[in-house]
């Protein structure tokens, strides 16, 4: 009896199927990561997430961003340097001190110089009451700015008192210092910015602005001066600070032990006598 063999059924052709649906996920899968190579940390944490419920993702160091939601970049600094400085220059109008006090500004900073008679008497490093009536205004202009301020340096000047001989160095020095670190302690108690960005520079006679061959020239040479700078969010330095810790960081490095002390007696070297 003859026995009929079952027809194949003409499946030889079904692992294309299988080819197929392989080849359409390697292409999801492709364009899902293609997706997500532009995509930020919030949605990368979510898909985690969604595909697994279970997960634990580690989020990176939290960002700070300001109570308004607002974004500090270096437009935002710059305008508020600007806006510094027009407040400051619209008070020196308006109290009638342009022949005392000059400002102007430059890139990233405003430069403000008051004659000494504006804080000081002569000789003198106690702050005047109209002084504190002068700066009690400046912190306010300075306070609108503060988050965006890099550094205020407070410059002292004295002018030499003899053209033809310059003044004792100790009472120089120090008049000129004193008078810069009482401007800045004032700056300072009025809590208007973090005291690491607050300066003060004694220069004395050093530095002057005109002759001192004449009394105009000399009253001009007695001045104290504020340097006010905004940060640079471009600087590889980082700021002032930053500065300052990155050369601390250098000199710990590249310190050495001393050496050890000898026992040995010094050697003498005898004079032979004349």
């Amino acid at each position: 009896m003859a026995v009929k063999r079952k027809k194949s059924g003409g499946g030889g052709a079904n692992w294309m199927d299988t080819y197929g649906d392989m080849v359409t996920l390697l292409l999801c899968f492709f364009v899902m990561l293609y997706a997500m190579s532009s995509v930020d940390q919030n949605r990368w944490i979510a898909l985690v997430q969604a595909l697994n419920p279970d997960a634990v993702v580690a989020s990176g160091p939290e960002v700070d961003v300001p109570p308004d939601g607002s974004v500090v970049s270096q437009e935002s600094i710059d305008q508020e340097i600007e806006q510094l400085f027009e407040s400051m220059q619209s008070y020196i109008q308006s109290a009638n001190m342009t022949g005392q006090v000059s400002i102007g500004r430059g890139n990233g900073y405003v430069f403000i110089s008051f004659d000494e008679t504006v804080f000081f008497g002569p000789d003198s490093w106690v702050l005047l009451d109209s002084g504190q009536e002068v700066l009690d205004q400046i912190s306010l202009s300075i306070a609108e700015a503060a988050d965006s301020i890099n550094e205020i340096r407070v410059l002292g000047h004295t002018a030499q008192g003899d053209p033809n001989r310059p003044n004792n160095p100790t009472g120089d020095r120090f008049l000129a210092s004193n008078r810069a670190t009482v401007v800045t302690v004032y700056l300072q108690e009025k809590n208007i910015i973090d005291p690491a960005r607050l300066v003060s520079v004694g220069y004395g006679q050093w530095r002057p602005v005109s002759s001192n061959d004449t009394s105009e020239g000399r009253a001009r040479n007695r001045r104290v001066e504020l340097i006010i700078s905004g940060l640079d969010l471009d600087s590889e330095l980082g700021d002032d600070i930053q500065q300052y810790y990155t050369m601390r960081d250098t000199v710990d490095s590249a310190e050495t032990p001393l050496p050890t002390e000898s026992t040995e007696p010094p050697a003498v070297t005898q004079t032979p006598e004349t």
